[in-house]
């Protein structure tokens, strides 16, 4: 009896490793079949909240850099997670992510969901006129993007 449970342990361990490695390297192909419309529309409310009044490829940045810190070890792996984050969105704070996305919104998350990318893998992104920590001026810039700095 004893022998049975510590092999059905060790078989539990085996099998929860393989599936822990096997969802770890979905590409983002892949990620994106599986994500769900939830993923979809909160990107695209993210998106609105964060770019609004900034040019459609500022727009996609945006929802790249949500996508590139979804595929980053840094960051959790989930859309909701990296933008839930505590305090990693203003619009989430502001409750501007609370307002319907315009269609360019949409398109734009779909766009950073398919893998564009115009940030070259930026994993932030801030307002140089109003952005008052001093620790993002110390990233390395990517590209500007309308009135963004986009940052790894």
């Amino acid at each position: 009896m004893r022998r049975r449970k510590i092999r059905l342990i060790f078989l539990s361990c085996i099998l929860s490793l393989f599936i822990a490695l096997s969802f770890s390297s979905l590409g983002r192909e892949e990620y994106l079949s599986c994500a769900g419309q939830s993923d979809y529309e909160l990107l695209a409310r993210v998106i609105s909240g964060e770019a609004r009044g900034e040019p459609y490829l500022g727009k996609v940045a945006v929802g790249a850099v949500v996508m590139n810190r979804v595929y980053s070890h840094q960051f959790p792996a989930t859309v909701s997670g990296v933008i839930f984050q505590d305090w990693a969105f203003t619009s989430v704070y502001d409750g501007q992510i609370n307002h319907i996305p315009d269609a360019d919104s949409y398109r734009a998350a779909q766009e950073a969901m398919s893998g564009v990318d115009p940030t070259y893998g930026a994993l932030y992104f801030y307002n140089p006129a109003r952005t008052t920590s001093h620790w993002i001026f110390t990233r390395p810039i990517t590209t500007v993007i309308g009135r963004h700095y986009f940052a790894k």
